[in-house]
């Protein structure tokens, strides 16, 4: 009995039957266009006292009404805020953005027009039943004051009318009541499928969120790839200088100078990962690094941090398209960072860069001596599968595993026609 009470008094019920009468304040304008359209017509100049009249120019005033809902794209978002503010509807159930295409278009004018009519008939009830209620709950008080004054009929002023008039009067607050309850639940309920998102709102979203996705999965491999291999390079340099702090003065002044130079080099590379988050590269901004400019660097600080790096270079890296060249120098980098961080210092490694045909082949190759392949860090092991994304995305390909007693990454990129 309570949940009944409160489906007609609580609190949803009351902010619901608010905004129904909203829509019939939004209403009003056109009803008074519907007016000026029947008056004339019939020929009519009191429109208030008749209520046939009146209900003719609601509904002439309805299709105007949805005119404007279909051609404002605006109406959908001021509509959603209400129904989402009012009515108790899941706030992700509507959409937020305008009306665009013709579907949202015309489910936004089908949800104004049962808006504006619901609310247009409360609104009317809210405003005529309450003062007649009242009049039938208090007549049996007033029965000789009222008499026919006020023109009720005659089977509420004679024999059991007065009696029985409270409780006609509070009947029709209870419809009043129902009504406006149902016509608030009714609209709850349509206004995801009106007001919610098209199929079209979803795929452009769809297409946002999968644009931002490949944004931030282009900055994380960035870091990765760059921050990452400095960080393993510089820990391993330092680890091998304080071994030998004191027996080998001259290679801790050179493991101190790689590092010198190594994040000098990263400051630098962060710039440019950062530059991926702007529309362009933004004046000043270091570019990214790639096989012509930035190979021998990256051989010569690998071969600092304690690897025995072999390179066998058969292609000429200046003649590679630029993106190409971009996407291999981070493969390489990655190869190396990973030998690195599992093979361990004194490891001999062999980075062979060739053309085969219309494809960059890419191998980096390192024994492991039979031990067994370290776990992946917690939170890491991204560095394979950013290889993998980065040979994707340019319609290549990458496999890494074991392979002859020893690790072998082996990558194959398109240089002609590459995304």
């Amino acid at each position: 009995m309570s949940g009944r009470v409160r489906g007609l008094f609580g609190r949803r019920a009351r902010r619901r039957w608010i905004h129904l009468i909203l829509g019939g304040a939004l209403a009003m304008p056109y009803v008074f266009v519907g007016q000026v359209v029947v008056g004339p017509a019939l020929d009519s100049r009191y429109l208030f006292g008749d209520l046939r009249l009146q209900l003719l120019s609601f509904a002439l005033g309805l299709p105007l009404a949805a005119l404007t809902a279909a051609v404002f794209p605006m109406t959908r978002p001021l509509e959603a805020g209400a129904a989402r503010a009012l009515c108790g509807v899941d706030p992700n159930a509507l959409s937020p953005d305008p009306a665009r295409d013709r579907a949202a278009r015309g489910r936004t004018a089908a949800w104004f027009v049962l808006h504006l009519g619901l609310g247009g008939i409360v609104s009317g009830m809210s405003l005529a039943v309450p003062p007649f209620a009242v009049v039938l709950i208090v007549l049996p008080l007033c029965a000789g004051l009222f008499g026919t004054g006020l023109g009720l009929p005659g089977v509420l002023t004679h024999g059991w009318g007065p009696a029985l008039a409270p409780v006609a009067g509070l009947a029709m607050l209870l419809a009043l009541a129902g009504c406006a309850a149902g016509c608030g639940a009714l609209l709850a309920r349509w206004a995801p499928a009106l007001l919610g998102p098209t199929p079209g709102d979803r795929l452009a979203a769809a297409e946002a969120r999968a644009a931002d996705l490949a944004v931030r999965n282009r900055l994380a491999r960035e870091l990765h790839d760059s921050v990452g291999h400095a960080l393993s390079a510089v820990t391993l340099q330092a680890s091998a200088a304080r071994r030998v702090l004191d027996s080998d003065p001259e290679f801790v002044r050179e493991a101190l100078a790689a590092i010198e130079d190594t994040t000098r080099r990263t400051v630098g590379e962060l710039d440019a990962v950062l530059g991926v988050l702007r529309a362009g590269d933004a004046p000043g901004t270091a570019p990214a690094p790639t096989l012509a400019a930035d190979l021998d660097g990256l051989l010569r600080r690998t071969g600092a941090g304690g690897l025995r790096v072999r390179a066998d270079i058969r292609v000429d890296p200046a003649a590679l398209p630029d993106l190409v060249s971009r996407e291999a120098y981070r493969i390489v980098q990655e190869g190396l960072s990973n030998a690195l961080r599992h093979a361990g210092a004194g490891t001999p490694v062999a980075v062979r860069i060739a053309s085969g045909g219309a494809h960059l082949e890419i191998t980096v190759t390192n024994p492991l001596d039979g031990a067994p392949v370290p776990a992946a860090r917690p939170g890491g092991g991204h560095g394979l599968r950013g290889i993998a994304d980065r040979a994707r995305l340019l319609g290549g390909t990458a496999e890494a595993g074991r392979a002859d007693g020893g690790w072998r990454l082996h990558v194959r990129l398109p240089t002609r026609g590459s995304a």
